[in-house]
Formats: C-alpha cells, sequence, structure tokens
C-alpha cells in the first residue's frame, strides 16, 4: 500500500514544466498568436538519415527484446563509450530504457539512500524523488560559482553525515545552463565522491552536443563509482524515439540488476525497431561524425549571438558551451521588474509570454527559490534541417556568422530581440 503521505503528494504533482510549457505554446499558437517556443528542450535537428533507414529496414521486428536490452545494442554502446575515453565499459553493464528519464526513476526506486541535487537541475530530477519517495539534499550554487557545484561544497555536505549513502546526479553540459565541467573540476570532484562513496549518475545526454565536441565524463576520474546517462533524444534528434541508455561498472552491477528487476515489472523492454535502428546512431559512422560537426558549428555560432545579445541587455548569462540552452539572471534589473508588479520568477516568465510571446521556464521549475529572478532559454525553435544543409555547404575552415544566422534562425533571434526589448524597454 503506498504510505497516505506519498499518495497526497502524487495527487498533487503537478505535470513536467516543460511539457507544460510545450503544451500551452502549442495551444496559444493555435489561438493564432505568433509564439517563440523556448521553453521545451526538444532538438530542432532532424534524426541521421542512415538512421531513419535503418528504422525502416528493421520496421518488421515485432519480439519482445530482453529487459537489459538487445545485445548488439548493448555491445554498441559498450563501443561507444570505450571509443570516447569514457570508461572501459562492457555489453553487460548496459540498460537500455525508454528514454533515460525512466531509467533515472528506476535508479532512484533501486537506491536506498539520499539524492544529492546541484541546483539548478533539470526539472524532473526532484519530482522523481517525490514519487519515489526519496531524501533530496539540494546544493544550491549561485552566479558567483558559475553556477557549478564545487568540491569543496559537496565534501562539506557529506562531512555533516559521513556514513549515509548517496546518490548524485551530475549533469554536464547542463540542462538549465548549457555550461560544462573542465576536467580538473570533474577530477576533484571525483576524489571527493570517492572519498564519501558517492554513486554518481553522470547525465551525459548532451555530450555528444558539446559546442567543440571535446566533452568528458568524470567516469574517466572515478570509473569505479560512476554510471553514464546518454541517449539519443538530444545528439541524435530523436527525442519522440524514446530510448535512453545506463553504463555501469562492474562495480555497480549490483544497482544495474536492480533497475532490470524493476524495468522487467514496468516497461519489459523497448520496441524492437527503434532498438536495432539505434545501432546505427552509436557506431558514430563517418555521416554520423559529419552531422555531430555541423550540428556543434550550428550551436556554437547562435550560442554565441544569443550570449552576445542577452549581456547587451544587462541579462547575466554564461557563455553557453553545449546544448542549447541559456540560464538567464535578470537580477540587474529587479528594481524595474518590480515596479511593474513582478517580483519573482514564475510572474517575470508568465508577464513575457503575454506580452511578447516568447515561452521560456521560470528559474523555480529548476530547484530555485521562487523570488530568484532566473529563467532558462532553450534556443530551439529554428528548422533544424535548413540549417545543417546550409552548414554543409560552407567549408568547415569558416565559422558561421551573423547572415548565416539571420538566413536560417531568424525566428530564434527575432524572440531573442523581443526579449531584450522586453526587459529594457
Amino acid at each position: 500500500m503506498i504510505p497516505e503521505s506519498l499518495s497526497h503528494a502524487l495527487q498533487n504533482l503537478p505535470q513536467s514544466a516543460t511539457l507544460a510549457i510545450n503544451q500551452r505554446s502549442i495551444a496559444l499558437q493555435q489561438s493564432g498568436r505568433k509564439i517563440y517556443r523556448f521553453g521545451l528542450g526538444q532538438s530542432p535537428f532532424p534524426v541521421p538519415e542512415s538512421v531513419v533507414e535503418a528504422l525502416r529496414v528493421h520496421a518488421s521486428e515485432k519480439d519482445y527484446l530482453p529487459v537489459e536490452g538487445l545485445p548488439a545494442l548493448r555491445q554498441a554502446v559498450a563501443h561507444f563509450h570505450r571509443h570516447r575515453g569514457d570508461a572501459s565499459l562492457e555489453a553487460s553493464g548496459i540498460l537500455i530504457g525508454p528514454g533515460s528519464k525512466e531509467l533515472m526513476f528506476l535508479a532512484q526506486l533501486s537506491f536506498s539512500g539520499e539524492l544529492v541535487l546541484p541546483s539548478p537541475c533539470w526539472v524532473s530530477y526532484g519530482p522523481q524523488a517525490a514519487i519515489a519517495g526519496r531524501q533530496v539534499a539540494r546544493l544550491m550554487t549561485g552566479s558567483n560559482s558559475n553556477w557549478r557545484l564545487s568540491p569543496e561544497q559537496l565534501d562539506a555536505h557529506c562531512a555533516k553525515s559521513p556514513d549515509t549513502p548517496r546518490l548524485m546526479i551530475l549533469n554536464y553540459p547542463g540542462n538549465p545552463d548549457g555550461d560544462s565541467y573542465s576536467s580538473e573540476e570533474l577530477r576533484d570532484l571525483a576524489n571527493v565522491a570517492r572519498k564519501h562513496k558517492i554513486i554518481v549518475l553522470s547525465d551525459e545526454i548532451y555530450g555528444l552536443t558539446h559546442h567543440h565536441l571535446e566533452h568528458q565524463s568524470i567516469a574517466q576520474f572515478y570509473p569505479e563509482g560512476t554510471i553514464i546517462s546518454s541517449g539519443l533524444s538530444k545528439w541524435c534528434g530523436a527525442g519522440g524515439w524514446r530510448l535512453g541508455t545506463f553504463a555501469f561498472p562492474e562495480t555497480l552491477y549490483w544497482l544495474r540488476d536492480a533497475v532490470a528487476a524493476a524495468a522487467s515489472e514496468t516497461f519489459t523492454s523497448v520496441s524492437a525497431p527503434i532498438q536495432y535502428a539505434a545501432i546505427k546512431a552509436f557506431e558514430l559512422g563517418p555521416d554520423i561524425q559529419d552531422y555531430l560537426t555541423h550540428q556543434s558549428r550550428i550551436l556554437r555560432a547562435l550560442g554565441r549571438e544569443i550570449h552576445r545579445r542577452l549581456n547587451d541587455a544587462e541579462i547575466r548569462v554564461r557563455p553557453p558551451v553545449g546544448g542549447f540552452y541559456v540560464w538567464m539572471d535578470f537580477q540587474s534589473h529587479e528594481a524595474d521588474l518590480k515596479k511593474r508588479g513582478i517580483a519573482d520568477s514564475p510572474s517575470l516568465c508568465e508577464s513575457l509570454l503575454q506580452d511578447t510571446g516568447v515561452a521560456i521556464l521560470p528559474g523555480a521549475s529548476f530547484e530555485r527559490p521562487k523570488t530568484e529572478l532566473t529563467a532558462r532559454l532553450a534556443y530551439v525553435n529554428f528548422d533544424g534541417d535548413q540549417a545543417l544543409k546550409a552548414s554543409q555547404a560552407i567549408p568547415l575552415s569558416s565559422e558561421l556568422d551573423r547572415d548565416f544566422l539571420e538566413a536560417h534562425c531568424e525566428a530564434t533571434l527575432e524572440g531573442i530581440d523581443a526579449l531584450c526589448s522586453w526587459v529594457s524597454p
């Protein structure tokens, strides 16, 4: 029986903020309004054609697959991680799930201990912990630390109760901030995690969207205690395909077995045709490498231009290094916003949407204090297919310029300008 307190919490749990803003944006568009859809972080790029073709070829696959995943796909994912230098992982340590989101929930459900979340963080980590009935420690970062968790902060928290089992989710390149950790920072965090025997769930779903293709995993420094989470949704443009992966080191096979057991009683196995098709993606053939190169090139140029325009409007924002997000701090506009009746992040985002059609998410959705004037913007509302083809026609020796962005990301820049004009009328 579900405890009454947990049952009450579930009944009052709102829909995921990212999904809710997407549905609202669609409804507003259908009503005739011009909406800049910066709320849901869905990749604007198409699924690579070779991967789509692999899905066509295997569309007739109809059998239930092993709960852990198609053996050939598990082998391909393990090779993918070894090839990238993440860790010496084996196919036996790979689990395939219907999106990494489901695997993360089952990991929380299977692990008895404290969940450590650096804040800001993705909108679903905390609600999943509430559903699983887990204790959460939110380690608050700030602009002075570039919204990154420091090893000293983590060490101080763990020292308060050194015997507590802990699972920490570390996401980089980050959602909501588009930033990442240097190799030195990862090494220092790994040393603290090892000292306190923390299991690190390393959410690297945006790893291959690094704007310079230079992503590094904390598993390189803490292989025995790190689970790497990835999938097809962000770097392969296949969010709706719902395929995620977990990579466990042998030392954590006990947790792999627990997650697999829970999976066997919930989703059974991932769609067979999609698993077969995913092999093509994880093999990282020449066409996928070209796709990733031009994808990162476009995101790098667009992120740089958005950073410039927001900074010019005195909105504090870090230059993004991966993914397609910026984390905006409106603190310098606090006095002017209060004169307009805006004193917290939800009212900021609501007023912005009503006044301009710019849809973003408040910092409160990302485990931040409600009164903190922060928000996330996902710069994804452009035609990724068109932009990819245009980039492929330009030599890689040249950086994409403002003319390219105005031609192929016009709506995105128009929305940014509307935001900037609104905050500084």
